[in-house]
């Protein structure tokens, strides 16, 4: 009996510990060029169940595109707000993610939206000087934060992404479209589009 009551109470002793322990905003670090940060973003979008909030300066990542589209495709609610220099960008892929359905805006308040965030089911942000960008990823000296199980920074970062969606305007391409022209395209499994020209 004195056995049962001894482990009884170390496990009551370890309980609040545990709590404590689950409660700890998991930080993993990523630095480019090569260091895995475009994977580290898309890794956390595709583990996505809810909801998907960016803001990005400049938006030229393909792959980073695409887990977006395949999370809306899944049902996730995705949003992204942009800087407006994406109207004009060669490159951007602004436009591709909203032909594919994903709600695009433009924060113009500003001499440069320059944020580079995502907050993920809440509970994740991913931020850092990392844009969401080809040349971030394979030229640039960056680096990228990911968050995990931090709701009450999550929820910071929530608020002052729906203050700038206060103040932004639906996308509207310029005259400098997607890389590959004015097209929509279908995306099965991650990394596998076909491009088809819109009729």
């Amino acid at each position: 009996m004195l056995e049962m009551h001894r482990r009884i109470a170390q496990f009551l002793f370890l309980v609040p510990s545990l709590f404590a322990q689950s409660n700890i905003p998991d930080i993993k670090v990523y630095f480019s060029p090569h260091g895995g940060c475009t994977e580290a973003v898309v890794r956390a979008v595709q583990a996505a169940k809810k909801q998907v909030l960016v803001e990005a300066y400049s938006f030229t990542s393909e792959p980073i595109a695409i887990a977006l589209i395949e999370a809306e495709k899944r049902g996730v609610d995705v949003e992204v707000i942009l800087d407006k220099s994406q109207e004009q960008a060669r490159g951007t892929e602004a436009d591709l993610i909203m032909e594919n359905g994903i709600p695009t805006f433009t924060d113009s308040s500003y001499r440069i939206a320059h944020d580079k965030v995502m907050i993920i089911d809440g509970t994740r942000v991913i931020t850092g000087s990392f844009n969401f960008t080809k040349s971030a990823e394979d030229f640039n000296a960056e680096n990228l934060l990911v968050i995990s199980n931090d709701p009450p920074l999550a929820d910071q970062y929530t608020a002052s992404w729906k203050q700038h969606l206060a103040q932004s305007h639906p996308f509207h391409p310029g005259k400098s479209h997607h890389k590959h022209g004015s097209h929509s395209r279908y995306y099965g499994p991650l990394g596998a589009g076909e491009i088809e020209p819109t009729g």
